[in-house]
């Protein structure tokens, strides 16, 4: 069994543990192969933590860091207090045993409790997957950061921390008519014994993982790729030139996993989850699906042909905010914007399950364009 086989197994088994957090799984996996950081934005009680620890408990050699930080929380707790021994010769080494810097699964639940005593730490840690204090400098083994809180943050200083996140989803309560495999799954794992064999993959098959992937050929789909990232940028997701170059990983995980050296239109389908706020969220399945929707192989990857209902309020929340945007008096760049998110809410809202639903979304799109149409 090779590596991708393996990493493949795992995350079919946290499947069966988890019921309904197929999405989540599936880009822990990505997010694990392109070593880039995947937050989870959902109330308690959503298995956030639970799916982070039962698959350290499948990193064979891995350590596994978790931590609920609050506004009080001191750098000692999080990257481990001054080794006292050395602090009598006068030198500052932080003991690091059991905490972050030495783990390879580090889960931050409420990240944006974070204060500005352990931020620019923490910043670091993320980006560079270093740590620094004072003089100290250590490069950290971690494979991933995962971030979890109930609200996105509104201080701009805490933006800095979702940033260093590159995929964002949501994870809230499963549908209702998965209640019963729910509460079956859930009661297996809490009856399960200790001697019970769980798959197993080693750091150094995941370190592998991660080179290979950067062996993949994107070149296949550079020009969507590019075509992507204007569309995202005209209708005022920002898509930085650095955030665009590291999308690519995610991109190259996606082919990877599906044991394809090259990547294919279906691939884009990682790009749903960059979004910055929830209202984007629509507005970016709808430009990705446009594309992916293309696709003619049949070794996509199974996530790419997932379609997800719309959410209607989530379509009307973002309407209304265009109706208030909207003016004769703003930029002719900022007039085109708001035309290019209604024009792609519009085609999102076909895929609306619910007639009634589908109706009220579609009528507050048709009420904005006549209010457009009228003062153009």
């Amino acid at each position: 069994m090779n590596e991708i086989e393996k990493l493949n197994v795992v995350l079919k088994h946290l499947k069966q543990v988890f019921v309904g957090k197929d999405e989540i799984i599936d880009l822990l996996g990505i997010c694990l192969v392109a070593r880039e950081n995947l937050f989870l934005l959902g109330p308690p009680g959503t298995a956030k933590s639970a799916i982070v620890r039962e698959f350290s408990k499948c990193v064979e050699d891995g350590k596994n860091f978790e931590y609920l930080l609050t506004r009080f929380t001191e750098p000692n707790e999080i990257f481990g207090p001054f080794d006292i021994r050395k602090l009598k010769d006068g030198e500052l080494v932080t003991n690091t045993e059991g905490m972050l810097p030495e783990a390879s699964i580090i889960f931050l639940d409420e990240i944006f409790n974070a204060n500005s005593a352990i931020l620019n730490s923490l910043l670091m840690a993320l980006n560079e997957k270093v740590f620094r204090r004072g003089k100290e400098t250590r490069k950290l083994p971690a494979l991933t950061f995962i971030g979890a809180s109930n609200l996105l943050p509104e201080d701009e200083t805490l933006s800095a921390l979702l940033d260093r996140f590159l995929v964002r989803v949501n994870c809230n309560y499963v549908d209702p008519d998965l209640l019963d495999q729910v509460l079956v799954a859930g009661r297996s794992l809490e009856t399960r014994v200790a001697t019970d064999e769980l798959p197993q993959i080693n750091t150094d098959s995941i370190h592998l993982m991660q080179r290979e992937c950067l062996k993949v050929d994107l070149s296949t789909i550079r020009k969507e790729f590019i075509g992507i990232v204007h569309n995202l940028r005209s209708t005022g997701i920002k898509v930085s030139d650095r955030r665009a170059v590291k999308l690519q990983n995610l991109i190259a995980a996606s082919a990877f996993l599906c044991e394809r050296n090259e990547a294919v239109l279906s691939d884009l389908w990682v790009l749903k989850y960059i979004w910055d706020t929830e209202d984007q969220i629509e507005i970016l399945t709808g430009i990705i699906n446009k594309v992916i929707e293309k696709e003619d192989s049949t070794n996509a990857h199974p996530q790419a042909s997932l379609e997800s209902s719309p959410n209607p309020e989530l379509l009307i929340s973002e309407v209304e905010k265009l109706q208030s945007k909207w003016s004769e008096t703003i930029p002719f760049q900022e007039q085109n914007a708001v035309k290019d998110k209604l024009r792609f809410i519009q085609e999102r809202s076909e895929w609306i399950h619910n007639d009634i639903s589908k109706m009220e979304v579609q009528e507050a799109i048709d009420s904005l364009w006549k209010t457009i149409l009228k003062e153009s």
